[in-house]
């Protein structure tokens, strides 16, 4: 008797690291510790080598040197952000100063190191970046899903939602938008099951979420 196929279980990919630096040295010595770790570690010489890459799907971070052939690694960091190409950034240099670390760390970096480095050092803010990677994922996941619910709603179950979770009471609601109080209770318990909400409490953390607010009546 055969058995029944087992569903298949999304492998998670690997984490990512990205080394940008031009020295040859420095790429491979990162290449062995990242590696030692059992970390994925993708080498590049400058900017432009990196954003030719495909990106895989899953927790990655940039290790990027601060001083490089063409853009700097700073003017890099705020091309990135400009294209939307959200990464944590750990950066890099021999020539370090305070005003470079500040403006890099205004901009969302997450470390800075001066070579040369210990390589704990390096092992604890690659740690740092990934984890923050994979809670941006993790949030975008839970935003995207909201939104996709949020899209089954009709037009009126919007604006009982929207109503709803500023703090009105159905009656007030039922006032606001000319319908019985009857019918807003089907259209908030519509909205509550489309949203997947198991309480108003989870309704108005999914409003703030997205953004909603009260519509303009009459």
């Amino acid at each position: 008797m055969s058995r029944a196929p087992q569903p298949q279980v999304p492998v998670k990919a690997a984490p990512s690291v990205f080394v940008v630096d031009d020295d040859p040295s420095m790429r491979e010595a990162l290449d062995s510790l990242f590696r030692s770790v059992d970390l994925q570690v993708e080498l590049f010489a400058s900017a432009a080598e990196f954003l030719q890459h495909r990106r895989p799907d899953g927790a990655s971070c940039l290790v990027l040197d601060i001083r490089l052939p063409g853009v700097s690694g700073l003017d890099f960091q705020a091309q990135l952000q400009k294209a939307n190409i959200r990464i944590p950034i750990i950066f890099m240099t021999g020539h370090g100063d305070i005003p470079m670390s500040v403006r890099a760390m205004k901009a969302g970096a997450v470390d800075f190191l001066a070579k040369p480095f210990r390589d704990q050092d390096m092992l604890d803010a690659v740690a740092a970046a990934l984890r923050r990677d994979e809670q941006a994922r993790e949030a975008e996941k839970v935003a995207e899903s909201l939104r996709a619910s949020y899209e089954l709603l009709t037009a009126r179950e919007r604006e009982v939602m929207a109503l709803v979770t500023s703090g009105l009471m159905n009656k007030q609601v039922a006032a606001e938008l000319g319908l019985s109080e009857i019918t807003v209770k089907i259209h908030r318990g519509h909205a509550m099951r489309k949203m997947k909400a198991r309480s108003l409490a989870d309704l108005v953390r999914m409003a703030e979420n997205l953004g909603l607010h009260p519509p303009k009546t009459r």
